[in-house]
C-alpha cells in the first residue's frame, strides 16, 4: 500500500472560498479514478502554517500510482485546479505495509 501526500503553497490571490472549491473538485474528480483507494484533502487550521492545502491518496502499489498519474481525469484536474491556484508543491510517498520479506520476532 502506498500513501501519497501533496502539500501545496497557494498563489496570493486564492481566497478561502476558492480553497473550498478546490477541496470539492479534488474529491469529486479524483474519486472517479479506479486506482484511487481513498482520498483526503484539507485546508490549514493555523493561518501561519506554510502549506495551506493538502491532498492525500492511497494506492495499492506504485504501479497503480503511475497509472493514476496518466489518467485523463487526473491530468485535467491538475490543469484546471492545481496549476491555476498553486505556487509550490511538496510531494511525499510512503509505503504503509511492510514488505513480504520482513519477519517479526
Amino acid at each position: 500500500m502506498v500513501h501519497h501526500i501533496d502539500l501545496f503553497k497557494l498563489k496570493p490571490e486564492v481566497t478561502p472560498a476558492r480553497i473550498e472549491e478546490m477541496m470539492m473538485h479534488t474529491r469529486m474528480q479524483l474519486l472517479k479514478i479506479p486506482e484511487v483507494l481513498s482520498i483526503k484533502c484539507g485546508k490549514r487550521i493555523d493561518g501561519g502554517m506554510q502549506w495551506p492545502f493538502f491532498v492525500a491518496i492511497d494506492f495499492e502499489s506504485m504501479d497503480k500510482y503511475e497509472i493514476f498519474r496518466e489518467d485523463p481525469i487526473y491530468v485535467k484536474y491538475v490543469e484546471d485546479v492545481i496549476k491555476p491556484n498553486v505556487a509550490e508543491t511538496v510531494r511525499l510517498d510512503f509505503e504503509m505495509d511492510p514488505g513480504k520479506d520482513v519477519q517479526f520476532s
